[in-house]
């Protein structure tokens, strides 16, 4: 870290290494050589007070070289003035533009971030409604199976009474044989009886065995016909216990046919659902767009801050190069001057100074 202030005696100490090194004591020179530190108004004031102390120039050479001092030590402290402003103004405007930036970019990502809540809150509704309808499409088909086996129990039982009803049928044409054949049999009777009036007494006993059995065969008949209404009565009840059968299985129709209206309903909403998630999925893409697009705004303001690092870089670089010429203009004067007041430098130290040899005032 450097020091907050100088002493006198370092500045003396630097300026007399320098000079013994054989180079020009100049404010940036003794500020290098005393390790950065000190500010150049104090350097300015110390080496213009030394050389007051030491004297031994005339008054044109400590004018002249006061004056070039002076101007070279301004136009520095100018040059270095406008660097450290423009430096300042370059850091100022990239960190604000970077700070947009990260705020622009901090409120997209809490934009998407929301926008994911949102499409989870959706996709869990999404497969709830699923869920919800597979379980529906269960009950309905198990419907479907149940009511198709009472069909097919009523079916069956139709099939049944169609049976029995043709098995009544049956009954009553054999009744009404019976009856005709009975019939038939009192009128064959009669007849006989006046065609063989005269054969009663012989025969009576064959008509009273005949009467017997027709007595017996009606009785038989007789049963068969209250068989054959109890049968009836049997299938009329059952006939009764179909209908009312059908009329519950006719109700439970009405109620799946609600329920499928109520799953094309539902269905109708898990279609509107996937359409609000596609929706929902297009939005999220513009915003990854939007994101990437972001990303490359920021990466060429990344590669435009590094180009003014670049320029910043070249303006110190320049910066450097016109104190150099400031040093060198200074030592160019001082050759000149003490070329006037005392001997000539020699070829090869005006080279190595950088600046074409003194010549005497006579050449």
């Amino acid at each position: 870290m450097a020091r907050a202030s100088i002493y006198k005696s370092e500045v003396v100490r630097a300026r007399d290494k320098l000079l013994a090194m054989g180079r020009y004591p100049s404010i940036d020179a003794v500020r290098i050589e005393l390790g950065n530190t000190g500010s150049k108004g104090t350097i300015h004031r110390y080496l213009k007070e030394i050389e007051e102390e030491q004297g031994g120039n005339s008054g044109a050479k400590v004018a002249v070289s006061e004056a070039i001092q002076e101007l070279s030590a301004r136009l520095a402290e100018r040059l270095h003035e406008e660097a450290e402003q423009r430096i300042v103004a370059l850091s100022q405007k990239h960190k604000a533009e970077i700070g947009e930036l990260n705020t622009a970019l901090s409120a997209m990502r809490g934009e998407l971030a929301s926008l994911r809540h949102q499409v989870e809150g959706l996709t869990t509704d999404l497969a709830t409604e699923k869920a919800a309808h597979a379980e529906k499409q269960a009950t309905l088909q198990e419907e479907r199976t149940t009511l198709a086996q009472q069909a097919q129990r009523l079916e069956d039982m139709a099939g049944q009474l169609a049976k029995e009803e043709g098995y009544r049928a049956s009954l009553e044409e054999k009744h009404q044989h019976a009856h005709t054949a009975l019939e038939h049999f009192r009128t064959a009777a009669k007849e006989q009886r006046e065609h063989d009036h005269r054969q009663f007494e012989q025969q009576i006993q064959f008509l009273q065995t005949e009467l017997r059995t027709a007595k017996e065969t009606l009785a038989t008949k007789q049963q068969e016909l209250i068989r054959s209404h109890e049968d009836n009565a049997r299938l009329s009840s059952e006939l009764a216990h179909a209908k009312a059968e059908f009329r519950r299985l006719d109700h439970e129709m009405r109620t799946l046919r609600a329920a499928k209206d109520s799953l094309a309903v539902a269905e109708m909403k898990n279609q509107q659902w996937a359409e609000q998630a596609r929706a929902m999925d297009e939005r999220v893409a513009r915003l990854l767009a939007e994101n990437l697009e972001i990303a490359q705004k920021l990466a060429a303001t990344v590669e435009t801050a590094q180009r003014q690092e670049t320029e910043l870089a070249a303006t110190r670089a320049v910066i450097a190069s016109h104190e150099q010429i400031f040093q060198k203009l200074t030592v160019a004067s001082q050759v000149v001057v003490d070329g006037r007041n005392g001997p000539t430098l020699q070829n090869g130290e005006a080279e190595r100074l950088d600046v074409p040899a003194a010549t005497s005032p006579g050449t």
